[in-house]
């Protein structure tokens, strides 16, 4: 493999994604480390080369990226369904950020770049770099550690098959063919109940499809977040921070998980699309309450379940059958998105596993353990400081991710350093905010109480709700 024969280096970082990129740029600007970054993709930025091109972050961009440089230029967004909130990147604006700093990194000479090939070692002592195109293999020396950032890969559709048959003479096909449909078909069917799905529900409403053509094969109804409530902004500090204290002030009195839910839901902090169905699925996924309204048009919601099959009269699901068209277009929406996997160390000898330190956030999460490796000594110290906190998959997983983030939160307050780098972090969005409170902003201070106060009384009584929940899943 040209260039890689007799190469060594101090980190290999397996993987360019959001998560490759962000703990790179920490070691970029905080070390004098050189790197090597393999991709099996061509170009940096991981899941994004797959996604569907009008995919936008559900998140503020301000809160995602890396950390020495800005998403987008703080606009505000212009769209009917968010207007006035932070601007949140496309796909495109995403692939051009990472392309930027993929150049001005391998241009300092202290990062070499190797797309299209795969990491064949063992994160240990053996690394075996093979080249997608060529088929030519490479075994780099690593000085220090390897950092495998595949724990939070994220699948999309256009990258895996769907998990159902299909018959043969049916079209059924990823979100991204949409933006390349060339003539109406009778119908349409989404089948997914996560942010892929959402998102070509609101594409096709917003290109003149009638949501009476719109069939949504929904089989877990989802718990989603109100954007609203997450906007990392000076002119949003009352919502935010307000939002944050009830959510704390919810989680520290609530009776039952069912209470819980009850009181998150009206205080708008969680929406649901139907009041009249109790959701079972809670992966994180963000809504306007413009954008929810407009969502509820959509009226042929099926929900039995997941698709077993679709045949070229009917779709086959786990608790039914409905019948169908097969001149209809089916858009697979049911890739998983970030993989459910269970909790591991992050530090463990010579390899780093980075994953969510903080609930929903694997890019800050990345450049925190980025920061902590090179700021702390011992794998015990630095691992005590990055307890990850797993993806969420059911409704109950809302209180760990609370009660870890609370957990988390007050480890890093103990260390003054660690939180001077926090409150200064571009990806954390929301500390900075609150370290700039003037004494005499009496409005805002009391805000910042009344949320500390809760969070102190929501850990002991999450702790207890967690109990009482049903055995994992």
């Amino acid at each position: 493999m040209m260039g890689l024969d007799s190469i060594e280096t101090d980190y290999l970082i397996v993987g360019s994604g959001a998560v490759g990129m962000a703990f790179a740029d920490v070691l970029f600007h905080e070390t004098d480390h050189s790197m090597i970054v393999v991709d099996r993709h061509h170009a940096p930025g991981g899941h994004w080369n797959d996604a569907y091109p009008f995919l936008q972050l559900h998140q503020a961009s301000a809160t995602y990226g890396v950390n020495s440089r800005d998403l987008g230029d703080g606009l505000r967004d212009p769209t009917v369904l968010n207007l006035g909130m932070c601007e949140r990147a496309s796909s495109a604006s995403i692939l051009f950020y990472y392309e930027r700093l993929m150049r001005e990194f391998v241009a300092s000479g202290r990062l070499r770049y190797f797309p299209m090939c795969e990491y064949d070692g063992d994160f240990d002592e053996r690394h075996l770099l093979t080249s997608l195109t060529s088929g030519k293999k490479a075994e780099p020396h690593v000085r220090d550690k390897v950092v495998d950032t595949s724990h939070l890969n994220t699948a999309v559709p256009s990258a895996q098959p769907p998990k159902y048959r299909v018959a043969a003479e049916l079209d059924c096909v990823p979100p991204n063919a949409l933006a390349r449909v060339k003539w109406p078909p009778t119908g349409y069917v989404v089948i997914g109940a996560g942010k892929t799905a959402i998102d070509a529900c609101l594409w096709l409403l917003d290109n003149q499809v009638s949501p009476d053509d719109i069939c949504w094969i929904m089989p877990r109804d989802p718990w989603l977040q109100n954007r609203a409530n997450l906007q990392p902004g000076e002119e949003f500090f009352e919502q935010t921070f307000g939002a944050f204290a009830i959510q704390a002030e919810v989680a520290a009195n609530a009776e039952t998980i069912d209470d819980l839910f009850v009181r998150l839901e009206a205080t708008g902090q969680l929406l649901r699309l139907n009041t009249d169905v109790t959701p079972t699925m809670y992966h994180g996924a963000i809504v306007s309450l413009a954008e929810l309204e407009v969502l509820r048009q959509i009226k042929n919601v099926v929900r039995m379940g997941r698709v077993q099959s679709i045949e070229r009269g009917r779709i086959l699901l786990e608790r039914g059958s409905v019948e169908s068209d097969p001149q209809r277009l089916y858009i697979d929406c049911s890739a998983r998105g970030v993989e459910r996997r269970a909790a591991v160390p992050v530090f463990a000898g010579r390899r780093i596993t980075p994953q969510m330190v903080r609930a929903l956030q694997p890019t800050f999460s990345a450049a925190l353990i980025a920061h902590v490796e090179v700021s702390f000594d011992g794998d015990a110290e630095k691992n005590e400081i990055c307890t990850p906190i797993p993806m969420s998959d059911a409704p109950e997983d809302w209180l760990s991710m609370m009660l870890m983030n609370l957990v988390n939160q007050g480890r890093w307050r103990r260390d003054a350093r660690l939180m001077d780098w926090i409150v200064h972090s571009r990806l954390d969005g929301f500390s900075g905010l609150a370290r700039k409170v003037l004494p005499d902003d009496t409005e805002k201070l009391a805000l910042l109480h009344r949320y500390g106060h809760a969070a102190s009384s929501a850990v002991p009584n999450l702790t207890r709700l967690i109990s009482t929940a049903p055995a994992a899943h």
